[in-house]
């Protein structure tokens, strides 16, 4: 009985979040980039760990809680860092088409760029051999993009398409572009 109660609270979660995450799409993400289809996301690993998280920290609450101190105050942070994971995973987003980009974060507002905003692009290497693409518009702000994430390499590619076209450069004239390496972008500040 326990386990099956287990069970149904697990799936009333995942069906929960499933039904936010649509809900979250469909009240605050309508411009055209959007609209597009194109993307760049989060891993869903990290709305997984989230769900799993929240879940955790219900069941510590819910467990025995006012018996024991530990539970109530583990429980409270693992619920808020489960919490924090989903929120994390459902606001951040690049969105794009074919002139313009969309970049989206919790807590600030939405920031529409045109391709030839990429001033230039910094690449590093992090724990376990994911890489991060940096990249710097003229602005100020930047955009890291893991290697991790869905969709990055198609919307590089389409960016420098888009910043070649925009700056009217001829993509076979960029000595710097070359995707194997990971390199889409001049890495100089002085571009």
């Amino acid at each position: 009985m326990y386990i099956a109660l287990i069970l149904v609270l697990a799936a009333a979660t995942f069906g929960l979040c499933y039904l936010l995450d649509k809900g979250f799409q469909k009240l605050f993400r309508g411009k055209r980039q959007h609209r597009s289809g194109l993307s760049v996301r989060l891993n869903k690993m990290y709305s997984i760990a989230g769900v799993v998280l929240t879940f955790l920290g219900i069941c510590s609450l819910l467990s025995g809680a006012a018996e024991r101190g530990a539970l109530l105050y583990g429980g409270i942070v693992v619920l808020v860092l489960g919490i924090g994971l989903c929120v994390y995973h459902l606001s951040f987003g690049v969105f794009y088409d074919r002139d313009t980009f969309l970049f989206t974060r919790f807590g600030k507002k939405d920031l529409t760029y045109r391709y030839e905003d990429i001033r230039c692009q910094k690449l590093y290497v992090i724990t376990g051999g994911s890489l991060v693409v940096e990249l710097h518009l003229e602005d100020g702000n930047t955009v890291s993009l893991q290697s991790t994430m869905n969709g990055v390499y198609p919307f590089l590619d389409t960016a420098f398409h888009g910043w070649c076209r925009q700056k009217g450069i001829d993509p076979a004239g960029c000595p710097f572009h070359d995707p194997e390496n990971h390199l889409w972008f001049p890495t100089g500040e002085d571009t």
